[in-house]
């Protein structure tokens, strides 16, 4: 990529999160933020601005990276441009382990770790349907493969949910269709934690990638232990994605046009690709956040809705090009 494609992502994502901490129910003008970033404005103004915005836009910006990772992780290793968290089932099974999780009273740090567990189940339940059909490397059946799985995940879900209050039921139905709402501190803090290291053990693996999207022999031609690291591709990309399921619900297609969109802007090697998606994801889940918040006021859109309409659309146009 050349630098100026670098400048302009770094670029965006600064000012669509200058955007994301000004405009909102309360719109603050620049002056108002900066005083109450230097600790200076009035009570109302602080709180808005530290409690409020500045994590949830923090927030949305850890999501929309550790999307971008998984997402184009997932796609190196599987040779499938329609691989992602939320097409594969990853995100589903996450959000049974994380309901499981949070019905059992565990705190909220090691709910990441039972998300992983339903997410690495749901990965291994996916592949191993499209194995079963001798149809491992089609897209289109491992795509399949884990929207059946998602359906699944979320029926397990709704069992779950049968007994429980009304107010449970529609909090957990509006945390699966992703929300930024309730982001604190704290929160997007172990969040930091998952992606950074997730991202980090990603873009170490990029020359095994680079190779792994060769092809499952030219990988091992090269020197490459294919299965084992497919494997260990496979479970931090999971990781990462259950972690963001366990803090924002299901926040869907990110993962599959992010890195599509840093192929354009020139990213080839995974190395880049994966720096690159993870600065576009974080871009375009502020911005999708902020349209959620201002869309339709004082009423709140889920999150996960506006990332739909975004990649609904791009999903097909990318499955009639393959076809």
């Amino acid at each position: 990529m050349r630098a100026s494609h670098w400048l302009a992502l770094v670029t965006a994502l600064v000012m669509t999160g200058v955007a994301g901490v000004l405009f909102g129910t309360m719109h603050l003008g620049l002056a108002d933020t900066w005083r109450a970033l230097a600790g200076t404005a009035d009570t109302t103004t602080l709180f808005v601005v530290r409690e409020l915005r500045l994590p949830r836009a923090t927030l949305a910006a850890l999501l929309g990276a550790g999307l971008g990772l998984s997402g184009a992780a997932l796609q190196g290793v599987l040779r499938n441009q329609l691989a992602e968290p939320y097409l594969l089932g990853v995100s589903g099974g996450a959000a049974v382990g994380a309901v499981i999780a949070a019905s059992a009273g565990i705190a909220i740090a090691l709910v990441p770790i039972a998300a992983f567990a339903g997410a690495v189940i749901a990965v291994a339940i996916a592949l191993f349907v499209a194995h079963a059909t001798r149809s491992r490397g089609d897209p289109r059946v491992l795509v399949m493969a884990g929207v059946v799985v998602g359906a699944f995940a979320n029926a397990a879900i709704m069992v779950l949910l049968a007994n429980s209050d009304a107010s449970t039921v529609r909090n957990a139905v509006w945390w699966m269709m992703g929300s930024a709402a309730n982001a604190t501190w704290s929160q997007a803090g172990w969040l930091a934690a998952y992606v950074a290291a997730g991202g980090a053990a990603l873009v170490a693996m990029a020359r095994t990638l680079d190779a792994l999207s060769l092809g499952e022999d030219s990988a091992a031609g090269l020197g490459v232990d294919v299965e084992r690291s497919a494997r260990r591709v496979y479970l931090i990309a999971s990781l990462v994605a259950a972690a963001t399921v366990a803090a924002a619900g299901l926040v869907g297609f990110v993962g599959l046009v992010v890195p599509h969109i840093g192929r354009r802007l020139g990213a080839t090697g995974h190395r880049t690709l994966l720096v690159a998606s993870a600065l576009i994801g974080a871009t375009l889940v502020i911005a999708a956040d902020l349209v959620a918040r201002v869309a339709l006021p004082p009423a709140e859109l889920p999150l996960g809705a506006v990332t739909a309409v975004l990649g609904v659309p791009f999903f097909l146009a990318t499955l009639r090009r393959m076809t």
